[in-house]
C-alpha cells in the first residue's frame, strides 16, 4: 500500500529524494506493468466520499490525523463483490497512513488488510518513516481503477495514484518538504486480494510502476 518526495533522507537533498510508493507495496522501477490493461485517464470523475468499511469482521477503527486527505475516484460497481474489493483496499491505504502517524511499522490496523509480499512492504515502507521520525501529510488521489473478481474468491486491483498534493512532515519540527509534479507523481498499481474467512478482501501482493504513463494527466 506505497508516495511522493517521500522520503527524503536528512542528509539527502531535495533532488536527491528517495522516492517510495504510497501503498506499501514493491515498485518495479521499469514500465513494465504499464502493460497492465484496463487504467482509464481519460475521463473525468468527482470525488467520491469514503467508503464504509463493510460490517462483515470486527474491523479496526482507521483514524488519521486531520492533514491527511484522500481523493477518491473509485466508482460504485453495483456489483457487492467488486464494490468490497474496492471498500477494503481503501481501508488498507487508510490503514498503512495511519500506522505511519502512529510510528508503528507492525500496526494492526494495515496488517488486518494485508498479508504476504503485499504486508511486507507496508513494513518497510512504514518503517523508513519511523526511522526518519516522519509521517505522511497532504492530500493523496486514487483513480482510474479496474477490478475484476474470480470464483475461486480472488480478485485483481488495478489503480492510479496522483501524488503531487502529498509530502513529508517531520516530527518533531513540523516542517514539510516541498512539493511539485512531475512524471513520478503518478502510480499505477497493481494487486491481487484473497476473500478470507471473515469476509474481509485481503492485499497479498501489490507491485508498482512510478512515472507509468497510464496515470499521467
Amino acid at each position: 500500500m506505497n508516495r511522493p518526495a517521500r522520503l527524503a533522507a536528512a542528509a539527502l537533498t531535495a533532488s536527491a529524494a528517495l522516492l517510495l510508493t504510497a501503498c506499501g507495496g514493491g515498485d518495479s522501477g521499469s514500465e513494465e506493468n504499464d502493460k497492465v490493461a484496463g487504467v482509464d485517464r481519460g475521463t473525468e470523475k468527482s470525488a467520491s466520499p469514503s467508503a464504509p468499511a463493510p460490517a462483515s469482521a470486527d474491523r479496526p477503527k482507521i483514524d488519521v490525523p486531520s492533514d491527511v486527505t484522500y481523493a477518491f475516484e473509485w466508482k460504485k460497481t453495483g456489483d457487492p463483490d467488486k464494490d468490497a474489493v474496492l471498500s477494503d483496499a481503501e481501508q488498507r491505504i487508510r490503514a498503512v497512513d495511519m500506522a505511519i502517524a502512529e510510528q508503528d511499522a507492525l500496526h494492526e490496523a494495515y496488517t488486518f488488510y494485508s498479508e504476504g509480499t503485499a504486508a511486507a512492504g507496508s513494513q518497510k515502507y512504514i518503517q523508513e518513516f519511523i526511522d526518519h521520525k516522519a509521517r505522511t501529510t497532504g492530500l493523496t488521489r486514487f483513480y482510474g481503477e479496474t477490478v475484476t473478481v474470480d470464483d475461486d474468491g480472488t480478485a485483481s486491483l488495478v489503480y492510479c495514484e496522483d501524488q503531487s498534493k502529498a509530502t513529508n512532515k517531520y516530527l518533531k519540527t513540523g516542517k514539510t518538504d516541498a512539493t511539485s509534479a512531475t512524471k513520478n507523481s503518478y502510480v499505477l498499481y497493481a494487486g491481487t486480494l484473497r476473500k478470507n474467512k471473515d469476509g474481509v478482501w485481503v492485499t497479498e501482493r501489490l507491485d508498482s510502476t512510478r512515472g507509468s504513463a497510464k496515470c499521467q494527466p
